[in-house]
């Protein structure tokens, strides 16, 4: 009977110790109690604690978190109400003081950002709010970073996810927004048919340019062609003339080397005269020698009438 109760009791004790064995994954920590007094902070590894004695009071993540916010009211300083949503990005830095710092944490950062957003927006207008998210960032992340530090968060970022203006107002943004798209659309169809129009005069001055040294190159042709002409009309006209006066030399030649007698020469004459006189000349000047021999050809004439 007593082994039995031994090997219970060692049983117990081993499911009691082996239920006490706690292994910390990465990236997390455990915050162990005492007592009830925080008494240390496990890391990552293997870890016991004193059954009854410890508790572990929370077990902390410290990967960097992420919460989507619900849409918050806020007002700009030109008394416009707004619907805005954010997001924020933390980081778990102190466990001990993330336990104890703060009850509830995770809606302590959302009333926070909604606080420090209202205080923001209230001192900006509307357009400035509309154009100016990472200036807005940029504060609430820096505003709620100093404010946690106590809590043992580390905030990284704040970005704002929606800015919804009322209704009116996204009516009368839209009317604009459409109002600068036609304003557009009217500057590039002017701009688009100046361009056309100076594209078109520069083809007519390009065409009118290449018309002009169409009929330039033309009259350079033209004016090549006559003179070709006369050239070759004066080349003829030359070669004509050589060949008369060639003709007329070698007529000479033969005359002179022949060694006509006056008889001949005197019959020459007269033939050179017959020929200037059937001409259409009103006047022939005679030559004196022709004279003569016109003379006694009308003696011998009449001597032979006679007979």
């Amino acid at each position: 009977m007593v082994q039995i109760f031994v090997i219970l009791f060692g049983i117990i004790i081993v499911a009691l110790l082996v239920s006490n064995v706690r292994i910390v994954p990465q990236a997390t920590v455990f915050v162990l109690e005492r007592l009830g007094a925080y008494y240390t902070t496990w890391e990552t590894g293997l870890h016991f604690k004193v059954p009854i004695i410890d508790r572990i009071a929370k077990k902390i993540s410290l990967k960097e978190q992420v919460m989507d916010f619900a849409p918050q009211p806020v007002i700009t300083k030109d008394n416009v109400t707004m619907q805005i949503d954010t997001i924020v990005f933390y980081q778990v830095t102190d466990a001990k003081l993330y336990t104890y710092g703060v009850e509830r944490p995770i809606l302590a950062i959302e009333s926070l950002t909604a606080t420090t957003l209202r205080n923001i927006i209230g001192d900006m207008e509307l357009d400035h709010t509309l154009t100016s998210r990472d200036v807005i960032n940029t504060k609430i992340t820096a505003s709620l970073d100093q404010a946690t530090d106590k809590w043992g968060i580390k905030v990284n970022r704040v970005e704002l996810k929606n800015i919804v203006p009322p209704r009116e107002i996204q009516d009368a943004m839209e009317k604009q927004m459409k109002a600068e798209r036609e304003r557009r659309e009217s500057i590039l169809k002017a701009e688009g048919e100046k361009r056309s129009k100076v594209l078109m005069a520069e083809g007519n001055k390009e065409s009118q340019i290449l018309t002009a040294e169409a009929e330039k190159q033309a009259a350079i042709l033209r004016a090549e062609a006559v003179k070709e002409q006369k050239i070759r009309e004066a080349q003829g006209e030359a070669e004509a003339i050589e060949m008369i006066n060639r003709a007329t030399a070698d007529a000479l030649r033969l005359l002179n080397e022949a060694s006509p007698t006056e008889a001949v020469l005197t019959l020459k004459a007269y033939e050179a005269f017959a020929k200037a006189a059937d001409g259409k000349a009103t006047k022939i000047i005679v030559p004196s020698s022709i004279q003569g021999m016109a003379g006694l050809a009308a003696s011998l004439k009449e001597v032979l009438g006679d007979k």
